[in-house]
């Protein structure tokens, strides 16, 4: 017997053509600001001036990223926000962790309680000054603690790594427990290796949260002792701007005429953004997994 294959109809043929060329615009639409960005940062500044630039650079150059690259402070920016990624994703991702492990705790009176009570900060915040007050009370101005030390705890991180874990067997909680486990050992052994989706989820998280902060660098370091590589292209890109705008200057002149702000911001875009992007495809499995499953409850 021959078999015969079912022929698609014709409704179902013409909605994946319409998915097809919809996702197709979609990847377009979300990749040519990257591209566009890239090709002015790779054009001459004063050729990028005149506009028109949209996949390809007109007039090649690499004079932005030269300056951008030619300065001993960028390579230090980029060693205190790695610095900074890494301690502040490691603690954050464990404290946090811990503190969700404690609300999902059936036999704890007070898991309700505290559940609730990191729910109100979600909301409600001291405010700019008072917690400005409160890094200089704990003399964390102009250190690199205060880049990690506020954020060791987060609300909406608990309540993903909570909600997963209340789908964990509470068999395996009370086995260690009559295995004569602490509740810190069973967070360690247990908690930890099986959750792993969702730890890595809020790991990408708390990791690019931590990369791009800018705006706490320039409140509590005053002194641009612990500048982040963030920090440190925003003041660049304001200093050749600045420059552009002083006609009788012809030293400054001189020194950045191939470079214009377009270009340089798009440069700078590119330095701060290539790094989340390569890292972020090994990451993206534990994502979708890690949300997913943190937001079901079996």
């Amino acid at each position: 017997m021959r078999s015969t294959a079912i022929r698609p109809s014709l409704g179902s043929r013409i909605f994946d053509v319409c998915n097809i060329v919809f996702m197709l615009v979609f990847t377009f639409l979300m990749l040519y600001p990257f591209v566009n960005l890239l090709a002015i940062s790779l054009n001459d500044g004063v050729d990028a001036a005149r506009g028109g630039i949209y996949f390809f650079p007109r007039e090649f150059s690499l004079d932005s990223y030269i300056f951008l690259l030619q300065n001993e402070k960028l390579f230090s920016g980029l060693w205190i926000s790695i610095l900074r990624v890494v301690v502040g994703t490691t603690t954050c991702v464990f404290m946090t962790g811990l503190l969700a492990y404690v609300v999902t705790i059936r036999s704890f009176s007070g898991a309700r309680f505290m559940r609730v009570l990191f729910l109100i900060t979600m909301y409600f915040g001291g405010g700019l000054i008072p917690t400005y007050l409160l890094m200089v009370q704990l003399g964390l101005i102009n250190t690199f603690n205060v880049y990690w030390i506020p954020g060791l705890l987060n609300a909406y991180y608990m309540l993903l790594m909570a909600s997963y874990m209340q789908g964990l067997p509470e068999s395996l909680f009370e086995s260690a427990r009559i295995d004569g486990a602490s509740e810190l050992k069973i967070y360690a052994k247990v908690v930890i290796p099986i959750s792993l989706p969702v730890f890595a989820a809020i790991a990408v998280f708390s990791s690019v949260g931590h990369w791009n902060s800018w705006f706490d660098v320039i409140l509590y370091n005053s002194s641009g002792k612990w500048d982040t590589l963030q920090t440190y292209l925003r003041k660049l890109l304001l200093e050749v701007e600045a420059l552009q705008q002083i006609q009788d200057a012809q030293v400054a002149y001189s020194k950045y005429r191939n470079i214009s702000s377009s270009t340089l911001r798009a440069a700078v875009t590119m330095v701060v953004t290539l790094p989340i992007v390569c890292v972020y495809p090994f990451m993206q499995k534990y994502f979708v997994s890690g949300i997913t499953l943190g937001a079901v409850k079996g």
